[in-house]
C-alpha cells in the first residue's frame, strides 16, 4: 500500500480527468495488477485453495480492511473487488464446468469483469421475493424481459457478463421463485439505459439500469437449478457482507489518520485544533467505536469459519449495521475538521462517505437486518421459556 497503492492514487485521478470517460479503465490500475500478481497479492478473497490462497474469513478479514483504505485501486488491484468477488464464489460453487472455462477463469485472472443483477426499480428489492424479472421457458431458452438498477461493474470497460436473477415460476413457494442466469453483457435485447450518480458521483465502474427485452439466453447458463435463484443469494451474500464491513473499517481508519492530521496542522484562533476539547473527544470516540466494529466484525468471521454462515446469521446482520453506520460517523467528524477542504475532491473523504453511505442499502437495507436481528432474538427468548415451564 505505502510503496504502490497510495503513490498510485493521484495518477489515477489524472488519468481519469485527462480521459474525460467517467467509466475510463486507467493504464496504472493495470500496472497495480501487474505488481499485484508479481508480489502473490492476488485473489485474496477466495476461500477455495484451487482458486486463490485459501484463507479463512478470520485471516482474509484484515487484509479486506487495509485494501479497503485506498477502495478505489486496491480491491481491484488484487483482484479482490466487489461484485467480482461474489460472481467468482457463485461460479465455483454453482458453475457448469462450462460456465467455470468460459467466466470464471477469465474473472480469476482479472481479464474480464462482471456485474450481479439484483435489483429493481419498481419493487423494494429488499424483499428478494419481490422480483419481477420474468424468465419464461421457451424449449431450451429462457425468454428474459423486465428491467434492473444499481447494477455495480456493469459499465465497467471489461464487463462480459452479468448474472441475472429473475421469477421462472411465479406459481412456486415464494423463495422458490426465482432463479440465476449467466448472461453475456452483449446478448441481443439487453441495453444499458444509464449510470445512476451516488450524490452527484458516477463511479468508474458504474451503477447502471439495464433494460431486458425478449432476451434469449439458453438453459444451460442456469446456476444450480430452477428455483434456487433465492438460495444462491443468501451463499452470495454472506461473505460479500463482511468483505463490505472490514473495506468500511479500512475507510474509516484512513479518515481518522487524515482527522488527526488536520487537526495537528490547522490553527484556531491561537489554538491548534488538537488541542480542543471536542475535536480530542471526536478522535477518542471514533478509535473507541472502530475497535468495538472491527472485533464483532472479526468474532462474526470466526462463527462463519467455524459453524458457518447460516450459524452466524445474526453477527452478519449486525456488522451490516454496525459498521457503515460507525465509518460514517467518522468519516463526518474528518470532513468536520477539514471544512470546506472536506466536501472537495482534494482529500478521498467526500468521495468515500458516498461510498459509505451506500452500504446502508447495499446488501440488505438496515432495517431489514434489525428485523432479521429481532425475530432471531424474539424467538431465541420464547425457546428458552418453553424449555423452562416444559
Amino acid at each position: 500500500m505505502d510503496d504502490c497503492v497510495y503513490p498510485a492514487e493521484a495518477v489515477y485521478e489524472d488519468q481519469m480527468r485527462e480521459s474525460g470517460d467517467p467509466n475510463f479503465h486507467p493504464p496504472v490500475l493495470e500496472e497495480l495488477k501487474t505488481e499485484a500478481r508479481r508480489r502473490g497479492l492476488w485473489n485474496l478473497f477466495h476461500p477455495h485453495a484451487e482458486w486463490g490462497p485459501g484463507l479463512t474469513n478470520v485471516e482474509y478479514a484484515p487484509l479486506a480492511e487495509i485494501l479497503g483504505r485506498s477502495i478505489h485501486l486496491a480491491p481491484e488491484a488484487t483482484n479482490s473487488n466487489a461484485p467480482d468477488t461474489g460472481n467468482m464464489e457463485i461460479l465455483t460453487l454453482f458453475g457448469t464446468d462450462e460456465q467455470k472455462e468460459r467466466w470464471l477463469g477469465p474473472l480469476l485472472t482479472g481479464e474480464i469483469a462482471s456485474a450481479f443483477a439484483m435489483t429493481e426499480p419498481d419493487v423494494a428489492s429488499s424483499d428478494a421475493t419481490n422480483i419481477r424479472l420474468r424468465m419464461e421457458s421457451d424449449g431450451d431458452h429462457y425468454i428474459l424481459n423486465g428491467r434492473k438498477w444499481w447494477i455495480s461493474n456493469a459499465l465497467h470497460k471489461r464487463c462480459r457478463v452479468l448474472i441475472v436473477m429473475g421469477r421462472t415460476d411465479p406459481g412456486a413457494e415464494p423463495y422458490r421463485r426465482q432463479s440465476m442466469l449467466v448472461v453475456p453483457v452483449d446478448t441481443p435485447g439487453i441495453s444499458i439505459v444509464r449510470g445512476l450518480p451516488v450524490f452527484g458521483y458516477q463511479d468508474r465502474v458504474g451503477h447502471a439500469e439495464i433494460h431486458f427485452e425478449d432476451v434469449r439466453v439458453p438453459k444451460s447458463a442456469l446456476l444450480a437449478g430452477e428455483g434456487d435463484g433465492f438460495m444462491i443469494s443468501q451463499a452470495r451474500l454472506g461473505p460479500g457482507r463482511i468483505h463490505h464491513c472490514m473495506r468500511a473499517i479500512g475507510m474509516a481508519e484512513r479518515a481518522l489518520d487524515l482527522m488527526v492530521d488536520r487537526a495537528q496542522t490547522r490553527t484556531t484562533f491561537g489554538q491548534p485544533l488538537s488541542e480542543r476539547g471536542n475535536i480530542q473527544d471526536w478522535i477518542a470516540e471514533s478509535r473507541v467505536e472502530l475497535e468495538m466494529v472491527r472485533l464483532l466484525t472479526l468474532k462474526t468471521a470466526w462463527l462463519m469459519d467455524t459453524v458457518g454462515n447460516k450459524a452466524a446469521r445474526t453477527e452478519i446482520s449486525a456488522i451490516k449495521v454496525a459498521a457503515p453506520g460507525v465509518a460514517l460517523k467518522v468519516l463526518d467528524r474528518a470532513i468536520q475538521v477539514h471544512g470546506g477542504g472536506g466536501l472537495s475532491d482534494d482529500f478521498p473523504l467526500a468521495s468515500m462517505y458516498a461510498e459509505l453511505r451506500t452500504l446502508r442499502l447495499a446488501d440488505g437495507p438496515d432495517e431489514v437486518h434489525k428485523r432479521a436481528i429481532a425475530r432471531r432474538e424474539l424467538a431465541r427468548r420464547t425457546r428458552e421459556r418453553s424449555l423452562v415451564t416444559g
